[in-house]
């Protein structure tokens, strides 16, 4: 049974707060797509996670490599952006098919609905929504994990 929930966050870091919680609590291997406009959180959130996950580098976008890989304490953070994709033919033009099922990591795909059709069935699931009134304001929609 998928587990769905919504949390409102704040802050940036609110947001990074409850990510580097989220990564304290998943030990295995994992996929987490996550979807919103440009802007609402989800490069925060990663850099939250990754600290959680035990990253002290510095972690950014990787709109124009792609790709950008961490080392953590006990698993390794692959950080992928779709924004500049186009479909999953390109994503596997990028052997992107390796960040979907790695031993020992979490892969953490920005944009994943630009490759919907090839996220695994049980990825973890974040929508952003961005507050129009107040920027620092998210929702989190969250499906296929519960805190």
């Amino acid at each position: 049974m998928l587990k769905h929930f919504s949390i409102k966050l704040d802050s940036v870091s609110a947001t990074q707060h409850f990510a580097a919680l989220m990564a304290s609590k998943i030990n295995e291997p994992r996929v987490i797509a996550m979807s919103g406009n440009l802007g609402s959180g989800k490069t925060t959130f990663t850099q939250g996670f990754a600290r959680g996950m035990g990253i002290e580098e510095k972690v950014g976008s990787p709109t124009f490599k792609l790709v950008s890989e961490y080392q953590g304490k006990f698993q390794k953070l692959n950080h992928v952006d779709c924004y500049r994709l186009e479909n999953e033919s390109e994503f596997f033009n990028i052997g992107g098919e390796e960040y979907l099922d790695q031993e020992n990591a979490i892969t953490i795909i920005e944009w994943s609905e630009k490759i919907e059709k090839i996220i695994p069935r049980d990825a973890l699931k974040i929508e952003f929504i961005r507050d129009p009134k107040n920027a620092d304001v998210r929702t989190l929609k969250i499906e296929g994990w519960a805190p």
